[in-house]
């Protein structure tokens, strides 16, 4: 049998990346693409940029040929249009046609919904950051595939601005908090099924750490921060966090739980769609 094959659209433009790199970070699309191979050994996975307007991009029909595609994070907004945006919608768009299984986190959440005919605005209650807390399963998310496993009320990293306004036809809401209504949906449409969040259960938090200290002026001038010390210490207490989960000290600091610390629970979702969406569809198609 051949080996598993998944895509990673990267949401960002080149710029961001080299800017979230340049800070100590991993490309979106490198952090996915590993977690995947790790949680399915053997897995090829590709890559490709659609917001690069240069960058050349899977045809339609070449997106049937993979067993799931992946949807990263991204600093763009839907709403602002333009190719960056056009091109990433076209894509999901083309590869909603194909019913190849989908998961998005944050962006991938927001491109899917309006891919699929659905709408997203800037939250009117500001940015989640950090973390998003008290995110709670809706009575069709407690009996979901992708939260098995998963406590009914949970935190998860998150960094957002944006959020779903309208959903697009075919949704079903999964998870809420009090931030934004729509932390979690099933999308259905065209024969196709994607899972979608609007946190980050792919992010360690050296990943929340990197993007504090990338937008940090932003999240001063919206008062998260007081000033640069005091992203310098939130970012530094997350990277030392991440390298010693059992800190107790930083951790009750930060309210930072178990369900994030613990990498198995956090990557949940991800692992639940490979379980329940990537292989079954492997062996529908024949290839495993």
């Amino acid at each position: 049998m051949p080996s598993p094959r998944l895509l990673v659209i990267e949401g960002n433009s080149p710029q961001t990346t080299s800017e979230h790199v340049a800070v100590g970070g991993t490309a979106a699309s490198k952090g996915y693409s590993d977690l995947l191979r790790e949680l399915l050994p053997g897995t090829v996975v590709d890559i490709c940029y659609p917001g690069d307007p240069a960058a050349l991009l899977p045809e339609g029909s070449s997106l049937e040929g993979y067993d799931g595609i992946a949807i990263t994070g991204s600093s763009l907004h839907v709403y602002n249009g333009g190719p960056e945006v056009m091109r990433q919608i076209d894509l999901v768009r083309a590869a909603l046609k194909t019913g190849t299984p989908l998961f998005g986190s944050c962006w991938g959440l927001q491109v899917i919904t309006a891919a699929a005919g659905g709408s997203v605005r800037k939250n009117p209650k500001g940015r989640e950051l950090g973390f998003g807390r008290g995110i709670r399963l809706t009575e069709a998310g407690r009996k979901h595939p992708m939260y098995a496993g998963k406590l009914d009320v949970f935190n998860a990293p998150t960094v957002h601005l944006d959020e779903v306004e309208a959903l697009a036809p075919g949704s079903t809401v999964l998870a809420t908090n009090a931030i934004s209504d729509v932390q979690s949906a099933e999308i259905r449409t065209n024969g196709s099924i994607a899972w979608a969040v609007q946190y980050h259960p792919e992010y360690p938090l050296r990943e929340v750490a990197a993007i504090v200290r990338r937008i940090g002026t932003r999240l001063i001038e919206e008062g998260f921060f007081a000033d640069t010390a005091d992203i310098k210490t939130f970012a530094q207490d997350l990277d030392v966090l991440d390298c010693d989960p059992g800190c107790k000290r930083l951790a009750w600091r930060h309210g930072i739980s178990k369900n994030v610390l613990d990498k198995k629970l956090r990557v949940g979702e991800v692992a639940n769609w490979i379980e329940f969406q990537v292989l079954p569809t492997r062996v529908k198609r024949g290839r495993g």
